[in-house]
């Protein structure tokens, strides 16, 4: 207890003498830089009034020696100036001015009326450092700054009760509530402030987990694709010595070789993608480990959404056998693009093309156009399922673009309606010249 006690009261002095932030200018943040400037002029505008006005005020209507009244007034009155950064230093030293001065007119003859111990212009300055405290300080220290001023008032008033007029109880009452008012507003304003930054930040995590979450459907679909492929090798590594006669011994190695890593590398795959499909994550109950969809399966897709009611269109002629992740990935934008129409633009006469333009290999691609128009004036009784999106979609539709090296254009038309246009590669080189460079 010994050791414990003597440090609370340092602790405490401490806190209360702190500032609690930076010496940050009052409306440092404000876009005009006349907003900016305004602490700094009122600063210098009442300097200017109450230093001189103080100064006179000591020296003629108080009786003192006008060489200490101008000190004191340029003590009580010049550190308004630093309270637009520091205001706890800058009462510090206004009010340690005022009680050397209430000292020392007490070695002079007042005149009768004069306010005591504190004149009317060091009471201004006082409620206005009190205001710039309680926008910044905390609230122990803005009770103790009260605490302080009424017990200098009741100290001076018991030294000399027949001079100490009754001009220090609305210095006091006055102050209290500067105090408290500054003090909820600036709380107010902290907690306002913190709202908005939380809310910044739950986006942020809200758009990166649909991002994380878009990425991990596409690497389980992606492990169908390559799982696949994987598997074939497999197989015709591993029956490859059967299926050609006379193979040299050296050839026979290299093929168990192959089947061997890629059965190593089936199994890698499928160990990380059992971490992907953990309880918690999508897919965890086998529902996404079914044969995934192609463009052969959009006319399915317009059907149901038609079934809706979403009159849609669909252009497609007779493709060539696409890539699976281009294929799957056609697909999804398709049904991504879909279900926002429903969502946003019920009734919404809607158009789905789907093609390969292009001529050579190294330079075809899937072209995929899903353009919804206005609602007509006789679907307004559909309201939109969602008036604000949050953009979710998008990020899914552009993550799957990216995986295969292709182009996504979307936006609103100038009729009222949404375009949403992508372009996916169906060559390596294509998509080769078409990502960007990695560092």
């Amino acid at each position: 207890m010994s050791k414990i006690a003597p440090r609370f009261p340092r602790a405490f002095l401490r806190e209360i003498c702190t500032p609690a932030g930076p010496p940050t200018p009052y409306l440092a943040h404000a876009r005009r830089p006349f907003v900016r400037r305004l602490p700094t002029l009122v600063a210098w505008l009442f300097t200017i009034i109450l230093l001189p006005t103080t100064a006179m005020g000591l020296s003629h209507d108080y009786g003192l020696n006008s060489d200490v009244a101008l000190a004191l007034a340029v003590a009580q009155h010049a550190p308004l100036l630093m309270a637009v950064r520091r205001p706890l230093l800058a009462w510090a030293i206004v009010f340690v001015a005022d009680v050397v001065g209430a000292a020392l007119l007490l070695t002079v003859d007042l005149p009768a009326g004069r306010p005591w111990p504190w004149p009317a212009t060091e009471s201004i300055g006082l409620l206005l450092l009190m205001l710039a405290l309680a926008l910044r300080e905390r609230r122990l220290t803005l009770t103790a700054v009260w605490l302080l001023t009424a017990l200098a008032s009741l100290v001076f008033r018991s030294l000399d009760p027949e001079q100490a007029t009754g001009t220090w109880v609305p210095l006091v009452a006055i102050g209290g509530v500067i105090l408290l008012v500054g003090g909820a507003l600036r709380e107010r304003g902290d907690a306002r402030r913190a709202l908005a930054e939380q809310e910044t930040i739950s986006e942020a995590e809200r758009a990166r987990r649909t991002l994380l979450e878009e990425r991990a459907r596409i690497a389980r679909e992606l492990h169908d694709v390559v799982a696949h492929h994987m598997s074939v090798i497999t197989v015709q590594a591993d029956s490859a010595p059967y299926r050609v006669a006379g193979l040299p011994d050296a050839a026979r190695e290299e093929f168990g070789a192959i089947a061997a890593t890629a059965r190593e590398s089936l199994t890698e795959m499928r160990r990380l993608l059992g971490v992907l499909r953990s309880e918690g994550s999508p897919g965890a109950d086998g529902s996404e480990r079914t044969p995934q969809p192609g463009v052969d399966r959009l006319p399915q897709l317009i059907e149901a959404t038609v079934r809706t009611g979403l009159p849609v269109e669909l252009t497609m002629p007779v493709l060539p056998a696409l890539p699976q992740t281009v294929d799957l990935s056609a697909y999804r934008i398709v049904q991504e693009a879909l279900s926002n129409v429903v969502r946003h633009a019920p009734g919404a006469p809607t158009r789905v093309s789907v093609s390969v333009n292009g001529t050579g290999a190294a330079g075809t691609a899937l072209t995929v156009l899903v353009v919804n128009s206005a609602a007509a004036a006789s679907d307004a009784p559909q309201r939109p399922l969602e008036t604000s999106g949050t953009g979710h979609g998008l990020v899914g539709m552009r993550e799957r673009v990216r995986l295969v090296g292709g182009t996504l254009d979307t936006g609103p038309l100038p009729d009222g309606g949404f375009r949403v246009a992508a372009r996916l590669p169906l060559s390596d080189a294509t998509r080769a010249e078409q990502e960007p460079p990695t560092a």
